[in-house]
């Protein structure tokens, strides 16, 4: 489909090095984008062997997104940019985002390092009429008893889209959202891994399944294509029908 080749288009995809943003990241590779990702290791080849890592076909850079001054100093190696995703995240469990620590580095990676990704970009973006997707989490709409932090940067992170896409769209730039439910990757183990709550998070999913990084992926793909070029500001739940 014409309107989802992304042929001779530029992306990056902040924490694309595994989980959700990998297979963001493969999505729009294998239409034909040229796709650049962040993660933590030093080299690419530190994720060899990572469950829901794959950066073959992709070009690695570290960044610690919480380093803003990291970001803003960070030397591109594309000259143009038509779509970043910023897909990164983090969760401290066991009641440690209660405590000052846990809770400022979940915020710092989940929330703040959004704008300071979207600031250091915004500029190429305008010049490529191009998109932004800000991935977030279906938390953004409802209590997550143990994990303030977590919480509070995903409901940040929908009135961001918002705000940015409000701000942003005179400017030929668009900005959306997507916000996943109950998808199984290393920040969900906790869940997935354990039969017992595995078997109840899926029992209050109307789909009745958890989901994947390709799921995510797909609506991602339609944000970033023309099929959504008067769509602005948008999070879009991808849930199974689970906040319903």
């Amino acid at each position: 489909m014409k309107d989802l080749d992304f042929s001779n288009k530029t992306a990056l995809v902040v924490g694309g090095s595994s989980g959700i943003g990998n297979g963001i990241a493969h999505a729009l590779k294998d239409r034909g984008a040229t796709v650049h990702v962040w993660g933590t290791r030093d080299a690419a080849k530190d994720y060899d062997g990572v469950e829901g890592s794959d950066l073959r076909g992709l070009h690695y850079d570290k960044m610690d997104v919480a380093d803003f001054d990291a970001i803003e100093n960070y030397t591109s190696p594309f000259d143009t940019l038509d779509i970043l995703v910023l897909s990164q995240g983090t969760v401290v469990y066991n009641r440690g985002e209660f405590e000052m620590p846990g809770w400022l580095k979940v915020m710092d990676v989940n929330l703040n390092s959004l704008m300071a990704c979207a600031a250091k970009f915004d500029d190429m973006l305008e010049a490529s009429k191009g998109s932004l997707v800000i991935i977030s989490s279906t938390a953004g709409y409802h209590a997550t008893k143990g994990n303030p932090s977590y919480n509070a940067s995903k409901t940040g992170a929908i009135g961001l889209v918002r705000t940015l896409g409000q701000a942003w769209a005179g400017r030929g730039i668009r900005v959306n959202g997507v916000a996943p439910g109950l998808v199984d990757t290393k920040l969900t183990k906790v869940t997935t891994d354990n039969p017992t709550r595995r078997e109840a998070a899926i029992s209050h999913i109307p789909a009745k399944r958890l989901g994947t990084p390709e799921d995510i992926a797909g609506a991602v793909l339609y944000l970033a294509s023309p099929l959504a070029s008067y769509v602005c500001g948008q999070t879009i739940p991808v849930d199974g029908g689970l906040i319903l």
